[in-house]
């Protein structure tokens, strides 16, 4: 595998070398921020918490870091440090603290799920059956679709949904397949359904979010939280539509969803500039001078390489995967972070471009993302870990 990809065991190395730097200047307990500040990782502060509490929706990022470093290079810092942490997610879902919001797969899927496989971790097991609870809880049955923010009487957020809310189902398969449950896997189906109806577009673009009446279920009105606007087409939002369409036709196969994934993806590629770094909203112009976001480059090379794996042999499964290849080279090449000058394993991320919040930095999401494809290109990385 790797003898015709060159670039990727030093890639490998390097992104493994930061992974492991950071944790030795944070320590085993401290979760880091979102993003780095000022290039370097610092224990997060969030809410009023502690320094390095593991509070918001990013901490399974991390921890998620450790457990996949560590498979690969039986590192034991980094396992020990994934077993405090999955711990303290065990605690978190008893507190229920923070929790209230979609992006439950992330925090637990990433942590928890990965702790019982690796380890076998029953308490892990337990809290990851918990979390798809708490996220089957946010099902809206008359409108069809998991609600991504806010309590479920907040009018504001009440029947709104965003695209990334795609990635968070493999939590309810997870539970549906150790539990035998089928309301899991029929939330699930419905949520895409109403997402791939409404979300994405007819030339493949997708919205950020959508809301609909939560007791009618009409469709109301299409909106943007970190887009350029309304009607532009966020890039993070765009890769998270391409690898969660595909995750998800591995566990939905009759639904059709990879044929969703390569539309999401088409559009993707097609907007990207020829140095294949994306900007922030695929909206904008290449010359614009705004900010790049390789963290959207590094979700979108995970879900096109998913698309390759579940295409059969031939030309389109190599288009793909190829296009993933280009795009994971072009971040090695161009983003990759590195001691002194950065602490990430991914430079040139964005979070929040409208906020000013982690305006290229590193992220979490973008550092974890860009390590396993790395890890998929090795052929080191199996959908099992979804």
């Amino acid at each position: 595998m790797t003898a015709s990809l060159p670039f990727l065991p030093g890639a490998l190395d390097l992104a493994l070398r930061q992974l492991e730097r950071t944790l030795a200047l944070l320590g085993p307990d401290a979760f880091p921020g979102d993003t780095s500040a000022a290039q370097h990782y610092q224990p997060r502060r969030l809410n009023g918490a502690a320094p390095g509490a593991n509070v918001g929706w990013t901490t399974g990022f991390w921890t998620g870091q450790l457990w996949l470093g560590w498979s690969l290079n039986s590192n034991l810092a980094l396992r020990a440090a994934a077993e405090r942490q999955a711990a303290s997610f065990v605690e978190r879902l008893a507190q229920g603290s923070d929790l209230q919001h979609h992006d439950l797969g992330f925090l637990y899927m990433l942590s928890c799920a990965a702790a019982h496989r690796l380890t076998g971790d029953q308490a892990a097991r337990q809290a990851t059956l918990g979390a798809a609870q708490r996220l089957l809880a946010r099902f809206l049955p008359h409108a069809g679709v998991i609600q991504s923010w806010g309590s479920l009487d907040d009018a504001q957020q009440r029947g709104r949904v965003i695209i990334d809310g795609i990635m968070n189902l493999p939590l309810l398969h997870y539970a549906a397949r150790a539990t035998g449950d089928a309301s899991y896997s029929d939330a699930a189906r419905s949520h895409l359904q109403r997402t791939r109806d409404y979300l994405v577009r007819p030339g493949g673009a997708t919205y950020h979010t959508y809301h609909f009446d939560a007791d009618s279920g009409a469709p109301l009105r299409p909106s943007t939280h970190q887009g350029l606007a309304d009607d532009s087409c966020w890039a993070r939002g765009q890769a998270w539509g391409v690898y969660g369409f595909a995750i998800n036709h591995r566990h939905l196969p009759d639904m059709g969803l990879l044929a969703d994934a390569m539309r999401v993806a088409d559009y993707f590629l097609a907007q990207l500039p020829p140095d294949r770094i994306a900007l922030w909203d695929l909206s904008l112009a290449h010359d614009s001078g705004e900010p790049r976001d390789s963290s959207a480059c590094a979700i979108a090379a995970c879900g096109m390489l998913e698309i390759a794996d579940q295409l059969p042999d031939g030309p389109q499964g190599r288009h793909y995967r190829q296009a993933a290849l280009d795009l994971v080279q072009a971040l090695a090449a161009q983003c990759a972070g590195q001691y002194p000058a950065s602490g990430g394993l991914l430079r040139h991320g964005v979070y929040h471009r409208a906020a000013n919040l982690g305006v290229d930095e590193a992220t979490l999401w973008g550092d974890y993302y860009y390590l396993e494809a790395l890890a998929r290109l090795q052929g080191r990385w199996t959908p099992a870990q979804l």
